[in-house]
């Protein structure tokens, strides 16, 4: 009987330290997720019937939100996801709802981890055969402005939950990422870089119109007909057509609340183009099949699938991440590569990633160059999975979940890390920092900071992430608050002597 009480105690102690071994947002530490499914975010206008009644027409936007079942925290990370389709309905195309099975497995597992999930539909519309390349091009930067609108809708929509309806979903509106697989990675960059209108006015996204006085270039988005990028005013053709025929393209909704978002992902897609990207831009997490064969990995055109019509030059996942190392966005990301968390996840993308912290680059057999989203699966029964396997040769549940499983345990903890969320693997501890001997805070920080040692600071070094030294102090006080002006986001070593012993600390300013 002792013995089997020994066992039982055994068993008990190690189920006991495995729970105790999972960390919220890193681990599934909820087995049960709850969804509510079909709520309306917005509504607004769409052009999806244009050709049949002849107008555009408002539509509801509608999300399932999935929660972790059981929670009690009231401060939770919100995750936007949009699902892919091509801006067509899924009656053309295989997938492009909620109900996408990498769709459903991606947001139940960041709901088990910890984060309110929310699904949501966008806007659909567009002529990817169009005759002309200029007609192609125009439809598809208009159904992608529409769709950041939506994001930001979705965004607004959970903000003013948070104050006038007293925070229903128990989120943290200071820590929201929007994640976009396929066509919504399209989305989710231009949601993340797009801060103007002006910046959509390219002289590729502009055509010659004719009208009663000649030929004029106007913008292909017109910001008085489409309405603002936060979908926050409204858009007509008054103006632009007789009068009579004038028609509403965009209705406002949730003025007045903030449409900001503090980090993106993206399973393929592409930005729309690369001046859009700037240093005030946030984290970025990509993931892409290189031979993509629709959209490109690094600079280059955008295909339409099954019919093989050029529509625009657009910048893949490589320029995006190229970018994003350029303006330090991602620097947030470079404790992770010394971390023994997911470090097999880490190490896989490392092999092809070419040292861009954030890019996990899906590299498939070249016997297999038309393998565009591996992470994609549907029932073969379905009457439209034939296309599928046009483009995902191999597709099944069981290789869609293999790649699901990389595309989370790798943006995890990177976005413990972008989000500043409890327990990021990229802050040290109190504890850990005590027994360095010094501390510096507040990390991150804003460029101004305090070293702390328990005796003498002799000197204190700062190292940029190219071993450069920007700032350095000899002769110091057991405090002493460092003051390095116009310092760019980014991160930075902190080296620090007393009594002849030298640590370092990584110092994240923002």
């Amino acid at each position: 009987m002792r013995k089997i009480y020994s066992i039982f105690f055994l068993l008990l102690a190690l189920s006991i330290q495995q729970m105790q071994a999972q960390t919220r947002y890193l681990n599934p530490v909820f087995t049960d997720v709850d969804v509510e499914t079909d709520v309306m975010y917005g509504m607004n206008a769409t052009v999806l019937y244009y050709s049949v009644i002849g107008q555009a027409v408002p539509e509801p936007l509608m999300m399932d939100v999935y929660t972790p079942a059981g929670d009690v925290e009231t401060s939770r990370p919100l995750m936007i996801y949009l699902h892919s389709g091509n801006f067509l309905p899924a009656s053309y195309t295989t997938g492009g709802t909620r109900k996408d099975s990498a769709t459903v497995e991606i947001c139940t597992r960041f709901a088990q981890m910890g984060y309110v999930v929310a699904s949501c539909d966008y806007r659909l519309g567009w002529n990817p055969i169009a005759e002309t390349q200029d007609e192609r091009v125009t439809t598809l930067i208009n159904a992608a402005y529409r769709g950041v609108q939506d994001v930001r809708t979705a965004v607004r929509y959970f903000r003013k939950s948070y104050q006038d309806a007293g925070n229903p979903y128990g989120i943290d509106t200071s820590r929201i990422v929007v994640t976009g697989q396929g066509t919504g990675g399209y989305i989710a960059l231009a949601n993340g870089t797009l801060d103007a209108y002006a910046d959509v006015v390219l002289p590729k996204f502009t055509h010659e119109v004719q009208t009663p006085g000649g030929p004029v270039t106007l913008p292909m988005v017109i910001e008085s007909v489409n309405g603002n990028l936060d979908g926050t005013a409204y858009g007509t053709t008054l103006g632009f057509v007789a009068p009579g025929t004038e028609d509403t393209l965009c209705y406002p909704n949730h003025v007045g609340f903030d449409s900001h978002v503090h980090a993106t992902v993206n399973m393929g897609g592409a930005l729309g183009d690369s001046s859009w990207f700037d240093a005030g831009d946030g984290p970025f997490i990509s993931f892409q099949v290189p031979s993509d064969p629709f959209a490109p990995y690094g600079d280059g055109m955008v295909i339409v699938p099954g019919f093989n019509l050029n529509v625009v030059e657009v910048s893949g996942s490589l320029t995006v991440q190229e970018m994003a190392y350029q303006f330090g966005n991602n620097d947030v990301f470079y404790p992770m590569e010394s971390s023994s968390i997911n470090a097999a996840y880490t190490a896989g993308a490392n092999l092809h990633n070419n040292g861009l912290y954030g890019l996990y680059p899906f590299v498939r057999p070249v016997t297999q160059p038309a393998d565009s989203a591996p992470w994609d699966w549907w029932d073969l029964t379905d009457e439209s999975s034939a296309n599928a396997l046009q483009a995902n040769p191999d597709m099944s549940a069981t290789k869609g979940r293999a790649f699901c499983d990389t595309i989370v345990n790798y943006s995890a903890p990177r976005l413990m890390c972008a989000l500043n969320l409890p327990n990021s693997p990229c802050l040290q501890s109190v504890s850990e920092l005590a027994s360095k001997g010094f501390n510096v805070y507040p990390n991150p920080s804003n460029g101004q900071f305090m070293v702390s040692a328990q005796e003498g600071i002799e000197s204190v070094v700062m190292y940029n992430g190219f071993g450069q030294i920007i700032h350095q102090a000899m002769g110091l006080n057991t405090r002493q608050w460092i003051n390095t002006e116009d310092l760019a986001a980014g991160v930075y070593l902190i080296e620090v002597q007393s009594k002849g012993r030298k640590s370092t600390q990584r110092l994240i300013v923002q």
